[in-house]
């Protein structure tokens, strides 16, 4: 495994449903979190990249006023988008700026408030990230977008909404035990199956609720990474995708294509397969995208992902556990900061400290995150 560059630490704020400060305030609770993890002073810094969906911002140019609340100046800062993979996207750019030597230590921060605007104005603007001309005219939104990837996975494959409403289940067990999640309370089966339809097939279980909330990663260079922190956590590898805005332009939707491109990418630069995978951090906004997520990833082939859930097979103990924080149905979906805390999760992982959480013995981790509707892929390999 290479070791040229490492995270060093990280920082979550709690995800919240609707958070009292300012989204300087926000982001600083990660920063700090982060900056007493990896024992460091913001003169060590070299850099910040600040990752958020800025339609959801009422604040313009955010990336200005949080390194200045930071005291992050006079080092460089600029923003990052790629909606939901905001911050996994803005890991990948710092990655290629340590390993290139144009910086040393950088901070790349995600975050988001939601509750800055009303439902009706997030679920508008989240409509809006899909084609604005032949699309979201028409009233689409997420919800559905993801209901017609579920409508094609059961027509192909016979999967069920009793396969969703198991893998809703599980997220929620694992909910119950982190401490950073907005929901914590168990779901039984009969719960998720019974609960009123949002847009069918996916009922109100299977979505995954918008939350306020920051994430913070920091990453450095070998020679600082072994200087600075007694367990570092090594990047092993990176790929990157996309896939059509528009749903009518792709081949196919029983699946996520530029996640199967960038896992692919991940899987070659480590040098690693997915059966050498210890533990998953995917992308669950919907229940049906952990399902294609399994498939994506190659944990299972297309159309057996649902032998992994009903099974047991990506619980803690199982052949590859997966989301076992709670991911985004139990944690919540602040955009900009929801890939950094998969990354916290599985540096956590594999330092042996996420508690209750914990997979023995794990060594190389995945985190999977997606931007808009498939449009954006991240996969990325950590290894210890």
């Amino acid at each position: 495994m290479s070791k040229d560059v490492a995270i060093i630490g990280v920082g979550q704020s709690a995800f919240v449903r609707g958070y009292q400060g300012s989204i300087r305030e926000l982001a600083f609770e990660a920063f700090r979190e982060a900056m007493q993890d990896a024992g460091i002073s913001k003169s060590d810094i070299d850099a910040s990249i600040i990752c958020s969906a800025p339609e959801y911002d009422s604040q313009r140019s955010p990336s200005g006023i949080i390194a200045e609340y930071l005291g992050l100046n006079p080092q460089p800062t600029f923003a990052v988008e790629t909606v939901c993979s905001s911050s996994t996207t803005g890991l990948r750019a710092g990655y290629a700026m340590v390993k290139s030597g144009l910086h040393d230590i950088i901070v790349v921060l995600g975050f988001q408030k939601m509750s800055e605007i009303s439902s009706a104005d997030s679920q508008e603007r989240m409509g809006r990230g899909g084609d604005i001309m032949w699309e979201s005219p028409f009233g689409s939104m997420m919800p559905a977008y993801y209901a017609m990837h579920a409508c094609a996975h059961f027509d192909k494959y016979g999967s069920t909404e009793k396969d969703l409403a198991m893998i809703r289940v599980k997220a929620a067990k694992y909910g119950t035990i982190n401490e950073k999640a907005v929901y914590r309370k168990e779901v039984s089966l009969e719960d998720a199956l019974n609960a009123p339809y949002v847009s069918s097939p996916l009922k109100r279980f299977d979505c995954c609720a918008n939350a306020d909330g920051a994430s913070c990663i920091i990453i450095a260079n070998k020679d600082r990474a072994k200087d600075i922190c007694p367990k570092p956590v090594w990047f092993m590898g990176l790929g990157s995708a996309t896939a059509s805005m528009t749903l009518t332009n792709r081949d196919t939707l029983y699946g996520i294509a530029c996640a199967r491109k960038a896992a692919q990418e991940a899987y070659a630069m480590a040098g690693v397969t997915p059966q050498d995978i210890d533990v998953a951090e995917v992308h669950d906004c919907f229940t049906i995208a952990e399902l294609l997520a399994y498939e994506a990833l190659g944990f299972a082939e297309p159309g057996k992902g649902v032998e992994l859930i009903r099974e047991g097979q990506t619980y803690i103990g199982g052949k590859i556990p997966v989301n076992v924080d709670g991911g985004l149905l139990s944690k919540g979906h602040p955009i900009g900061a929801t890939g950094g805390s998969q990354v916290r999760t599985i540096v956590l992982q594999l330092r042996d400290e996420a508690g209750g959480m914990q997979v023995p013995g794990a060594e190389i981790g995945l985190i999977h995150n997606i931007g808009g509707v498939g449009v954006y892929g991240n996969v990325i390999i950590l290894g210890r």
